[in-house]
């Protein structure tokens, strides 16, 4: 296995070993880096002490590299690109495993990597070829060429030719004279300048989101230990949610233990109680929940191992039991979720998925915008809409073994009224769809 080479001649670092836990010493300065890598000291306590309690297995993140690595060449390979250039923090994530800024540099294009068939290369802030030090599929790490206007002003193309003439480069040395390469996403000027050296472009985010579709195991072994840690993330959530407590302090509570348990960001701020939960997407204000009020909520969260746990709870505030009207709707959205996931198996078609999918009458009702969506380090392809939406918004493609897939809901009258949101993260198997986000399903604790 290839080690980690810099781009300075000047610094030779030695070859990735397998694995340094937190508490081992390090004897060599490439050690020494690796050592204090987050990645390579791992979620910590006390995520740790819950999954052995728990009885999760931990992912070997060694094999989910190689996994996702050999999916990324695989489209590659399809589709005859001689490689890749990835500007997704988020693509970046999966085909190296390498972060740094992550929110940061999802509106600053600041770093991106080079994937072809032999090689992979990550374009990073200068004098931060530290931060790959835990990946031994790296195969060299360069100071990146920024050329976004923040950063190169009124020399923006300048910076652009300079960046594109060392990717055309690449992409000849990976596909010869007249090379074919995927690009996730790329202003303007990038793209023009790439073809302007005789490199053809092709879209890079079908090729990765077809890429991250497939789980192997040990990803999802990742995805049980950061729902499991989302868990107890929500029973801070749900012990700090009383009445005359402001939505933000309750949502706060979640990501500050999110955090604690290797958890990295919240994608929204899609939390709301009492009146603001009907119609949905209210963001998590500063207004105090009631007592007897419901509070509905979708996670949204980048958790444990940089994957996404998205689930969907409703709570009653601070009273003995719900109204008629809001255990109605709580039991159609349970209904919903389970009945929609027990219908799911691979081999069918998107369409039968959307069109056999459970929807509520949407004169009656405020359903949500999609029965099922993947998910992975974040939401991910395919997004299927529901049956009566078909014709706008269906699109190809079946359902594949090694997916994961949330099944979600969201229901309240569409003449007013509260609502409630729920939503859970399942593996398509051979025999149909498993649930992964284990968290009590009822209104009350």
């Amino acid at each position: 296995m290839r080690g980690l080479r810099s781009y300075n001649p000047a610094v030779a670092h030695k070859s990735h070993k397998a694995k340094i836990g937190a508490g081992q010493k390090p004897s060599l300065p490439y050690d020494y880096d690796r050592a204090l890598n987050m990645h390579a000291l791992g979620p910590g306590e006390p995520a740790l002490s819950e999954w052995r309690e728990l009885g999760l297995q931990l992912p070997d993140m060694d094999a989910v590299r190689r996994h996702r690595l050999a999916r990324v060449r695989g489209e590659l390979a399809r589709r005859g690109c001689a490689g890749a250039v990835l500007f997704d923090p988020l693509n970046i994530r999966y085909a190296s495993d390498a972060t740094n800024m992550q929110l940061w540099t999802a509106h600053n294009a600041a770093r991106y990597c080079f994937v072809s068939a032999d090689s992979l290369v990550v374009f990073d802030y200068r004098e931060c070829d530290h931060l790959s030090a835990h990946n031994p599929l790296i195969d060299e790490v360069r100071p990146g060429v920024s050329w976004f206007y923040f950063s190169s002003g009124s020399r923006l193309r300048e910076r652009a030719k300079k960046w594109a003439r060392q990717i055309a480069e690449l992409a000849r040395a990976a596909g010869g004279k007249k090379p074919l390469i995927a690009v996730d996403k790329c202003n303007h000027e990038g793209v023009d300048e790439l073809r302007a050296l005789g490199v053809s472009v092709c879209g890079g985010e079908e090729v990765m989101e077809n890429a991250r579709m497939i789980k192997c195991a040990d990803e999802i072994r990742a995805q049980r230990c950061a729902a499991a840690a989302c868990g107890k993330a929500l029973d801070a959530m749900r012990a700090v949610a009383q009445p005359g407590v402001s939505e933000n302090r309750a949502w706060a509570a979640m990501h500050a233990e999110n955090i604690a348990r290797g958890g990295e960001w919240i994608e929204t701020r899609l939390l709301a109680a009492g009146p603001r939960t009907n119609p949905w997407f209210q963001e998590s204000s500063s207004r105090p929940m009631r007592a007897g009020e419901l509070l509905s909520f979708d996670t949204d969260l980048i958790g444990a191992f940089g994957v996404c746990v998205d689930i969907s709870r409703s709570w009653l505030i601070g009273a003995e039991k719900p109204t008629a009207a809001q255990q109605d709707l709580h039991s159609r959205a349970l209904a919903q979720v389970r009945e929609n996931a027990a219908m799911i198996r691979p081999g069918m078609t998107f369409e039968e998925v959307s069109k056999k999918a459970l929807c509520h009458p949407p004169d009656v009702f405020r359903n949500y915008g999609l029965p099922f969506h993947g998910v992975g380090l974040c939401d991910e392809y395919p997004s299927l809409p529901f049956g009566y939406r078909w014709d706008e918004a269906g699109h190809e493609g079946v359902i594949q073994t090694g997916m994961t897939v949330c099944s979600e809901s969201y229901v309240g009258r569409a003449d007013g009224g509260e609502g409630v949101k729920f939503e859970d993260q399942y593996l398509i198997t051979e025999t149909g769809a498993e649930l992964i986000s284990h968290y009590p399903e009822g209104l009350l604790p």
